[in-house]
């Protein structure tokens, strides 16, 4: 009886541990995610389509956006970026990771991405940190991902860059779009 009561206690631990996961991110600067990122934008999105990856054979989500304002890389009118994971409607596989941005069609975004890794997969920095959504609040446009914007430490990688970046102040979690694009510009002025 002992036996089993140990072995129904270590299966428990293990399906428990299983259960709880997360991802962990360090908070990222805007200073750090404009000098990191090789391709930021504003746009909006066209397009989502999750399906099996043909170079990893992973169910991946690819999300196509139409560029509206190239703030910093290259790229053509759209962009398209891939991420691992998605309910792929063919199969039934829905894969999962906690923290990769959910992208909605016809939802426009200031999206901060890295260069693509070798399989073609490229997430905003920071996962939601790297993605900023853009709604229109009292006629005017402004930008959020949920973090306080009024709290952005510099590295001082870029001492002499005046930032004009003016948060409002009932909800420092959002700045007027304009200004966002400004400062993030003035970050990537040498």
């Amino acid at each position: 009886m002992k036996r089993y009561l140990i072995f129904f206690y270590l299966l428990t631990i293990f399906f428990v541990s299983l259960s709880a996961s997360a991802t962990s991110m360090l908070p990222i600067t805007l200073e750090q995610l404009s000098t990191r990122a090789s391709l930021i934008f504003y746009g909006e999105v066209l397009s989502n389509t999750v399906q099996r990856d043909e170079q990893s054979g992973q169910v991946a989500t690819f999300t196509e956006f139409k560029i509206i304002d190239l703030i910093k890389g290259k790229t053509s009118d759209t962009h398209t970026i891939k991420q691992l994971g998605g309910l792929d409607k063919k199969t039934n596989i829905n894969f999962h990771i906690h923290g990769i941005p959910k992208f909605q069609n016809n939802s426009r975004y200031v999206v901060f991405l890295p260069k693509k890794s070798s399989l073609g997969f490229s997430s905003p920095l920071g996962l939601l940190q790297g993605s900023f959504t853009v709604t229109t609040k009292d006629g005017e446009q402004v930008v959020s991902n949920g973090r306080d914007l009024s709290r952005q430490n510099t590295t001082g990688l870029n001492k002499n860059v005046q930032v004009p970046l003016a948060v409002n102040i009932d909800k420092p979690s959002q700045a007027r779009l304009d200004d966002f694009i400004n400062t993030v510009r003035a970050y990537n002025t040498k």
